[in-house]
């Protein structure tokens, strides 16, 4: 499929959607992925390359779970049943996958930003090409975007902002008569009229000050029966609203939008899931889903229990006792557990949106006034709220909670959503006391601990998924040993305790007995046990899926070196400090040597016998 879409006619650019939509749905449905949104964009992407060409021009997505239409058509339709999979094509624009993919985009918010400052360089280097950013409607709940609409829009650099609106409630409800004018300042007559008024108007002797004069009228009625003021207050052009399924029309708004010279703001109304009946009903189910059977909607494999959905069902025991207990999500409802307690205690459960660092701050203010805030939230998008928590919650040791679903390596949806900094960014807020449990039992007594006996800020961070094979609940201590040994300490926290105990099994099959010390908080960390346990084995291996700056592997080292531990030798497992691809996570644990055949090599290593 060529991505040179200029030549087509407007019924083969019609028909080329259906063809993109049915490939998407088709694909999806065989390695799972986020189909709701693409499936609502085909024809805003399919418009976009009938006018631009992004090999040069620079499309910046915001979020990148939209661009799915827009590999298939920039030469990776071939390879879309690779899609998220070990070895093929990202969920999310990369860069370094096509020169058609301007910028990565895992997280929200952040589109026009950087938009303009491709915007800025363009003009400085007195380059010539065309910037876009495509931003969802929910990203507008993130404060970054209005910095960015706001000092783009005050530049007067050219560029064109895309507002994928499917659902979000942004302007208000005005009325057929305002329906009507829209429709008729979209029309392709009334935007050749308007362009040729504005150039007549710019050589006419006066023409400035009448056009000056008539634009002050014409602007104080439209403000009165249109819902755009917000983003011409802010200096765009406001084009829209406009339906986003109609291919024919949108090609036309960014052909003229392409021509104005400035900052514009195309309003564009869509159907998320659109073209998939089932994706439509329950957009949210079909956002980010697995393998599905496209004729039902059902997927391949039933989900069963994870940590998410135990942390919302123990959440909702603790409120039910509790009334200051409190749930904070930002836009994650679903995705970190919480649609019970939502549905349960609806007063006490606070969705911001797309807005990290006010769901932090605001947390703070309600802990400050006596009530229990939980905040779940992914480990990667956690990262946006650092300065909240050292300003907001730390400098008054405030007791707010933050369930940090998401960490460690999350598989298909990669590198922008591996949760693999929060243990060392959290080891430097201030009285920070941070969990990690191993299995559901633990999740569950952890939470309880971090509600009703932590004073001052906590968090508990649990991986995606399932439980493995240690299950039992050794919560309560800080640093544990689970398995005695004399030859080598094994240590770890979190799902990593199965893959250690799998290569203790292995060890003692060769005769090596392994101690395996588990910590069940990270920061800060009681290191009794761990310096008793290397002094008598004086060997240590420490396994962890955090990125290899300020890891806890490196804490213990350096504790253990400040009390003249005898270590004969030492090895710290980690995912470096590279980025981790995508794949199941099992396929990433084995890339990183982190599972337990590799940690038994390295075990093995430790104990000086060698690469096996």
């Amino acid at each position: 499929m060529s991505d040179d879409l200029s030549g087509l006619s407007d019924s083969e650019a019609a028909a080329l959607c259906e063809l993109v939509r049915a490939r998407l749905i088709d694909t999806v449905s065989r390695t799972g992925g986020h189909l709701a949104s693409s499936l609502g964009a085909v024809e805003i992407i399919v418009a976009i390359h009938r006018v631009f060409h992004t090999n040069k021009d620079r499309l910046v997505f915001d979020v990148g779970h939209q661009c799915y239409a827009h590999k298939i058509i920039t030469g990776r339709n071939g390879a879309m049943e690779t899609l998220r999979t070990l070895g093929g094509i990202a969920g999310f624009p990369k860069p370094s996958e096509s020169p058609c993919d301007a910028f990565i985009a895992g997280h929200a918010s952040n589109s026009v930003s950087v938009a303009i400052g491709m915007a800025r360089a363009r003009t400085l280097r007195n380059e010539n090409y065309h910037v876009l950013a495509l931003i969802g409607d929910g990203a507008l709940s993130g404060g970054l975007a209005y910095e960015g609409l706001s000092d783009a829009g005050d530049s007067g650099e050219p560029l064109i902002v895309i507002l994928n609106d499917n659902g979000m409630s942004i302007t208000k409800s005005v009325g057929g008569v305002a329906d009507h004018l829209a429709r008729q300042r979209l029309k392709p007559q009334y935007l050749r009229f308007k362009k040729g008024y504005r150039k007549v108007m710019s050589v006419l002797p006066l023409g400035g000050h009448i056009y000056h004069v008539t634009h002050k009228v014409k602007t104080a009625i439209k403000e009165t029966l249109l819902p755009c003021s917000l983003f011409e207050d802010m200096g765009f052009t406001y084009l829209g609203p406009v339906d986003g399924h109609d291919v024919k029309r949108l090609t036309r708004l960014l052909s003229y939008a392409k021509d104005l010279g400035g900052p514009v703001l195309l309003h564009v109304r869509t159907v998320k899931g659109k073209g998939y009946a089932p994706a439509e009903r329950n957009p949210d189910k079909f956002h980010g889903v697995g393998r599905f059977c496209v004729e039902t909607g059902e997927l391949v494999h039933a989900a069963g229990a994870n940590f998410s959905a135990v942390f919302g069902q123990s959440l909702c025991e603790l409120a039910e006792d509790d009334p200051t207990v409190c749930a904070i999500t930002a836009a994650m409802q679903g995705g970190t557990g919480l649609d019970q307690f939502a549905q349960r205690f609806p007063e006490r459960f606070f969705d911001v949106g797309i807005a990290e660092g006010h769901a932090v701050a605001m947390a703070a203010g309600m802990a400050k006034q006596g009530m229990r805030p939980v905040f779940a939230v992914y480990s990667s998008f956690l990262q946006r709220a650092y300065d909240m928590l050292i300003h907001d919650v730390s400098l008054q040791q405030l007791h707010v909670v933050l369930a940090v679903d998401r960490a460690g390596l999350v598989g298909e949806d990669g590198e922008t959503h591996h949760g693999v900094f929060d243990a060392a960014f959290l080891d430097t807020v201030p009285g920070m006391k941070v969990f990690c449990p191993s299995n559901f039992r633990e999740l569950r007594s952890m939470l309880r601990y971090a509600v009703h006996e932590v004073s001052g800020p906590a968090a508990i961070r649990y991986s995606k998924g399932s439980e493995g094979r240690f299950r039992e609940d050794t919560g309560p201590v800080e640093t544990c040993v689970i398995r005695e040994g004399n030859d080598i300490t094994l240590i770890g926290y979190g799902l990593m305790i199965n893959q250690l105990l799998d290569c203790a099994d292995r060890l003692a099959q060769r005769g090596i007995q392994a101690e395996i010390v588990k910590l069940n908080t990270i920061t800060p960390i009681d290191m009794q046990p761990v310096l008793a346990s290397v002094q008598k084995t004086g060997r240590m291996l420490c396994a962890e899926e955090s990125a290899q700056a300020g890891c806890v592997g490196q804490r213990l080292a350096a504790a253990l070196l400040e009390q003249g531990a005898a270590v004969k030798k030492m090895a710290l497992v980690n995912l470096g400090r590279g980025i981790i691809t995508h794949g199941t996570v099992s396929q990433l644990r084995a890339l990183c040597g982190l599972d337990g055949e590799h940690l038994y090599q390295k075990a093995l290593e430790v104990c000086g016998y060698g690469e096996q």
